[in-house]
């Protein structure tokens, strides 16, 4: 029989204790996050080993094409808490004063479906009527500086989702100095731009990445362009970021102390979200496994058919970003698309077909691309034949080019057929009292449900053979969630059963107690306590995004002046900042005059250009910042 922890040390409603340190004076939960496009795909994100999934509303989501209904959200709710899995409803969009009325009535129907947290944008949300429901800080909410990051934790919020380009020095410093758990991401897509200061989308396109319709001007190819007026390089994509892989680095967030690890992808497809997030339960399982001092956050262990890789999955190669330093080469030159998998080299080449030394196992159907002239090319392999692949055509190939595979047509379909069921382990005691027969379930979280029968059927002939049926009955988990580890019978005698009977006694059982998991692990009300802290700064401009009064409300509230309110709702200035990143394209051509002396000069000011107009490129190289303007 497997040893049960209680319920007691998986309370929702604990906080998060430091020694002062920056490290953790008690056990500490570790939750993988896990990103929902839908209901189908949240419960495949729990099926596959997340310890808890974000997931839009139908208005005032940062992905607009990813929004659901509230009875989707209750549904999901219900499914993730059967798993002491959470549920986390995303309003992370800046408002408008005529929705707010509306945002705050959405808001009580997320805290009335369930939902254990509302991850927020908007600080004049903190201005309404709000139900006891937790609140997250969104990236948008600009969690790049301490200090802004320490006034963010002053106000209450159960957690912080800090920027992506943070390096661990600074995560450990951040933990030290605030009380909110602490959210970062590990895997997925990358905005260039500091989370919620990128307002190239807006200005240019009129549609508001803080309103979550980014047009990912990020993504386009550009001219660069110096001082001089000549071309450094041309029609490239210079601001596409590779994807983020911090799979070696989940132990060092742990340590420095992230507690929530997020996956990114709420605009992915259901095969991304098994795969990925398969990929990550196992890295992480294997980390805990060896280390006292973390604990899963959730209940349940899934069995796979497929060996899980991310490389296999959308995927624009990866970086670790500014996790453990800058580098160069964070950037995909060539295209924004997925590139997926390296296979190997062209070795030969012969009427229609191509032969390629690969470790890979390729098969007919895979979508194969290479890149030449910067450019990504792609094609399919109609046969496959050992290493030799026959095309349709072999213009544009040539012998020495790498060749990757986008499309993987068998590890599509494994993943695709993979309908795994994530199980719980149990106990089953039946004995009989005074009273009659009771059928008990114990599960590996330490909660226990019965059920009794009073009115016993006759007694049975063979008192062996009642054990042999009880025993096999009951033991059979099947589909459902549970897996059962043992049945334990103490009964005087033996009793006539039909199996029909046992069956449906099996069936209650387990739905009385899926229920009573629901119940048990539901949210509880959270009060979000303030702890008065001065804003880190007298004066705001559009960079703190305010389209609504509330949010004026709240920041003069805290003594600061409002120079200039979000641009979504003022226009734009002749030299409008389109963007802050920490990512440099100087550094990334070996032209920084600090980190890279005597390298390769550059005259500025230089000047991304595409088909429409110029932007010019400010360096802030105290700070190692680079901004993009319009010229």
């Amino acid at each position: 029989m497997f040893s049960s922890k209680g319920l007691s040390s998986f309370s929702k409603e604990e906080s998060i204790t430091f020694d002062g340190k920056g490290g953790f004076d008690f056990m500490q939960s570790v939750e993988l996050l896990a990103p929902a496009k839908n209901l189908e795909s949240g419960k495949a994100a729990i099926n596959y080993g997340a310890d808890a999934v974000y997931i839009g509303a139908d208005r005032f989501g940062a992905r607009a094409a990813a929004g659901n209904s509230i009875q989707d959200i209750a549904e999901l709710v219900r499914y993730a808490h059967l798993y002491r899995a959470n549920v986390y409803v995303t309003l992370n969009t800046i408002l408008y004063d005529s929705e707010l009325e509306e945002a705050e009535k959405l808001i009580h129907q997320i805290y009335e479906a369930g939902a254990d947290a509302l991850i927020i944008q908007d600080l004049g949300i903190l201005m309404m009527d709000l139900p006891p429901i937790a609140l997250h800080a969104s990236t948008q909410t600009n969690n790049f500086n301490t200090e802004r990051i320490k006034f963010i934790d002053s106000l209450g919020f159960q957690r912080i989702v800090l920027a992506r380009e943070l390096k661990l020095p600074e995560i450990r410093e951040i933990r030290k100095q605030t009380r909110a758990e602490l959210e970062f991401f590990i895997h997925g897509a990358l905005c260039v731009s500091l989370s919620g200061q990128c307002y190239f989308s807006q200005t240019i396109t009129g549609r508001s990445a803080n309103r979550g319709m980014c047009s990912q001007m990020c993504r386009h190819p550009y001219h660069l362009i110096d001082g001089n007026g000549q071309q450094i390089a041309l029609n490239t994509h210079l601001l596409s970021l590779k994807d983020l892989n911090n799979s070696d680095n989940l132990n060092d967030l742990l340590e420095a102390g992230i507690t929530s690890l997020k996956i990114e992808g709420r605009l992915k497809d259901i095969l991304y979200v098994k795969n990925v997030v398969s990929y990550y339960r196992q890295k992480l399982d294997a980390i805990l496994a060896g280390n006292e001092r973390f604990s899963r956050a959730s209940a349940g262990t899934t069995q796979l058919s497929f060996l899980p890789d991310p490389e296999r999955s959308f995927n624009r190669r990866s970086t670790d970003y500014f996790l453990h330093n800058r580098s160069r080469e964070m950037i995909n030159p060539a295209t924004p698309k997925s590139i997926g998998k390296e296979i190997g080299p062209i070795i030969a080449l012969q009427g229609n077909q191509v032969q390629v030394e690969s470790v890979e196992t390729l098969s007919n159907g895979d979508g194969l691309c290479y890149i030449v002239d910067n450019q990504l090319i792609g094609f399919r392999a109609d046969k496959v034949t050992g290493d030799w692949i026959e095309v349709s055509s072999t213009a544009g190939l040539e012998v020495g080019m790498i060749l990757y595979r986008n499309y993987d047509h068998q590890f599509t379909r494994q993943v695709e057929n993979d309908a795994a069921i994530r199980k719980m382990k149990v106990d089953i005691r039946i004995w009989e009292d005074e009273k009659g027969l009771v059928f008990a379930l114990l599960d590996e979280d330490g909660l226990e449900t019965e059920i009794r029968i009073d009115n016993l059927p006759e007694v049975a002939r063979d008192y062996q053979l009642f054990l042999k049926n009880i025993q096999q009955q009951f033991a059979k988990d099947g589909a459902s969630v549970f897996a059962v580890q043992s049945v334990d019978i103490q009964c005087k005698q033996g009793y006539f059963f039909r199996m029909a009977a046992l069956n449906e006694l099996r069936r209650q059982l387990f739905e009385a107690h899926e229920e009573k998991r629901i119940q048990a692990f539901a949210a509880r009300d959270f009060v979000r306590t303030e702890q008065p802290l001065s804003f880190p700064a007298q004066t705001v401009d559009f960079r703190e995004n305010i389209s609504n009064h509330k949010a004026e409300a709240f920041y003069k509230m805290h003594g600061v002046d409002i120079t200039q309110k979000a641009i979504e709702v003022e226009k734009s200035r002749p030299d409008q900042l389109l963007m802050t990143t920490r990512y440099c394209l100087k550094y990334e051509l070996g032209g920084c005059p600090h980190h890279q002396k005597g390298g390769v000069q550059l005259i500025e000011p230089l000047y991304l250009e595409d088909k429409n107009r110029k932007y010019r490129l400010h360096f802030d190289c105290r700070q190692c910042l680079m901004e993009i303007r319009l010229a």
